[in-house]
């Protein structure tokens, strides 16, 4: 004999009718799915579902309040406690998403009926024909029985059910978790999005204000929800509310969230410090190629290039290029200019052309003697400052004042005049200098300026001079006060005298950013207006040599002049030879150099 228990369909609620199956007729019994009881029918389950469930066990959940029926019950919870029943009408929402979940679950575990054996009490009671299945003793007895072996089954089946919910039942719940609606500002939960935007409009319309037209306002980003605030004091709070416990789902994802935003933060500083280094190391790289310290060879690695260029574009033969390169390298040997881009003379020519000139010119000054250097295939670019030391120092050669500093010497070719400039910084002349430069120049294209000029002519015991225009001192950024000082060199002050002045004075080197020329005289015009002589180390051989002929053309002398408007740059140095120094005035120059320091006009 087999009897068959099966919950009865899910709109009864509340109770499930058992279907008792043996040799006797079948009796349908109502079990209580509260307490487990058996009743007759289903009259009698309602009576007692209402006596027993509802009545008589009604207590408040938030002051236990009983002793009143369920309509009174509800009426006092919803007068009394409705802030409490918000809230728990939002956590019964969670319930309910939990037991739907659960729900579907079971309705597939239930999709047969489950066999289960009764005890023998029940079993005789089923098989005996004299039962009286509606007297109240019996029926008692078997209600009892069967309570405790449904609660134990029920137990059992909640468990199973439990155990079987797989990962997507949680992910549902969690998603369900998530969608239900949360203020941003006081984190209070609403039955519906809607209800959510009345709450907010209502109780948070401060913080939704729009700034006025026209005006700028910042906008504060929550790092952990994405929230847009205006003001960083309520972000703040807003921030602490995502902090506090129990706020939004888990304290552990929140304290997670706020980790990664701080994660991801570093990583954007990080990477923009990154690019910021990256950036200055290009641009250091670019200086470091445009004032030759980028270990790319010097002198002799450029000429050899250069000269290897030209034949393959067929401007030179192979033949001259052995020959040159053999010129090279035997000057490179004795330290000894070749010559080959040196043109002398110029001086003489052209203090013959103004003694012949009527033109506008009312006096000219010019310097002793000085030969002019252009640059070669091997210093293109970056050689101006060294050949306008050769320019210099060939006028000093020929003076008899400086024989005594000067005496045995020749020009010296650029790689010599590098290790002549070591030389000085071993010596301790200008140490930041060198430590600029990192105490280098020999097999480098790096350049050099006022103060490797000053300390290479002081420590051959040649007294010298700096001079800083460090500002403009006329209208649209020229430098008349340069011009007067050059005059003021060449003339000595006095007015008056011949209208060609051959001094004796050596050149001026001239140096700006850039670029470095020497001043070989200057001009005074009719209109009282001053033009300055220069020989600029880029102007090419060929074009100087024009200046040699017994007639000068004026457009050869346009290559020499510069007057006001033409010098513009925020900033000129020159170096000026005055003199010869004792040894002990040299050491005392050396010792000052330490910290070097220029005259400053204006």
């Amino acid at each position: 004999m087999v009897c068959l228990l099966n919950e009865g369909p899910p709109g009864n609620r509340g109770f499930s009718p058992v279907h008792i199956t043996c040799q006797a007729p079948v009796i349908t019994m109502f079990t209580c799915d509260i307490c487990g009881e058996l009743v007759a029918s289903e009259e009698d389950m309602k009576t007692h579902l209402l006596l027993t469930h509802m009545e008589n066990e009604v207590i408040c959940p938030f002051c236990k309040l009983s002793g009143v029926n369920y309509d009174e019950m509800c009426l006092h919870i919803e007068t009394a406690h409705f802030e409490q029943n918000e809230n728990e009408r939002d956590l019964e929402k969670v319930n309910q998403v939990q037991r739907r979940t659960l729900d579907r679950k079971t309705e597939k575990e239930n999709s047969h009926h489950y066999r289960m054996e009764v005890n023998e009490d029940v079993y005789s009671a089923c098989a005996s024909n004299d039962l009286k299945i509606t007297d109240h003793r019996h029926s008692k007895d078997a209600s009892l029985k069967c309570k405790t072996f449904h609660s134990e089954n029920l137990t059992e089946l909640r468990e199973l059910q439990e155990n079987r919910l797989n990962q997507s039942d949680l992910t549902e719940i969690n998603e369900s978790l998530s969608s239900i609606p949360e203020c941003p500002f006081c984190g209070k939960i609403e039955a519906c999005n809607e209800d959510l935007e009345t709450h907010v409009k209502k109780k948070h319309a401060n913080l939704l204000d729009s700034p006025a037209e026209g005006q700028d306002q910042p906008f504060y980003e929550c790092p952990i929800c994405g929230l847009i605030c205006t003001n960083y004091q309520i972000l703040h709070e807003h921030i602490d509310l995502h902090l506090e416990e129990g706020h939004f789902e888990g304290v552990n994802k929140g304290s997670n969230d706020l980790e990664l935003a701080r994660q991801l933060q570093q990583e954007d500083d990080g990477q923009r410090m990154s690019e910021g280094s990256r950036q200055e190391i290009e641009e250091f790289q670019k200086l470091q190629k445009q004032y030759g310290l980028d270990n790319s060879g010097g002198y002799k690695q450029q000429q050899l290039r250069n000269m290897e260029i030209e034949v393959r574009r067929g401007r030179m033969q192979p033949i001259e290029f052995h020959k040159r390169k053999a010129d090279m390298l035997e000057s490179l040997a004795f330290g000894i200019d070749d010559g080959k881009t040196r043109t002398s003379g110029i001086i003489e020519a052209l203090c013959r052309h103004y003694q012949n000139d009527t033109r506008e010119v009312r006096r000219v000054w010019l310097s002793a003697g000085v030969d002019h250097f252009y640059s070669s295939l091997g210093d293109k670019g970056w050689g101006c400052g060294y050949r306008n030391f050769q320019m210099l120092l060939s006028s000093l050669l020929r003076n008899d004042s400086y024989k005594d500093c000067l005496k045995d010497m020749s020009i010296p070719c650029i790689p010599k005049i590098q290790s002549m400039i070591e030389d000085a910084w071993k010596e301790g002349f200008d140490p930041q200098g060198a430590s600029q430069l990192n105490n280098r120049l020999q097999g480098t294209r790096a350049w050099i300026g006022a103060c490797e000029i000053y300390s290479l002519l002081t420590s051959l015991r040649l007294k010298c001079r700096i001079i800083d225009f460090h500002k403009s001192t006329g209208p649209l950024g020229t430098h008349p006060r340069l011009f007067e000082w050059v005059l003021n060199y060449y003339s000595s002050g006095r007015e008056g005298g011949p209208k060609v002045v051959c001094s004796s004075k050596p050149p001026i080197y001239l140096q700006h950013q850039g670029h470095s020329r020497t001043i070989i005289g200057i001009e005074e015009r009719k209109n009282r207006t001053l033009c300055l002589l220069i020989f600029d180390p880029g102007c090419p051989s060929r074009e100087m040599q024009k200046l040699l002929k017994q007639e000068v053309e004026v457009t050869s002398l346009k290559q020499l002049w510069r007057f006001v408007g033409n010098l513009k740059h925020k900033q000129y140095q020159i170096v000026t030879v005055e003199g010869v120094l004792s040894s002990e005035e040299k050491v005392a120059r050396m010792k000052a150099s330490q910290i070097f320091t220029a005259e400053r006009i204006p």
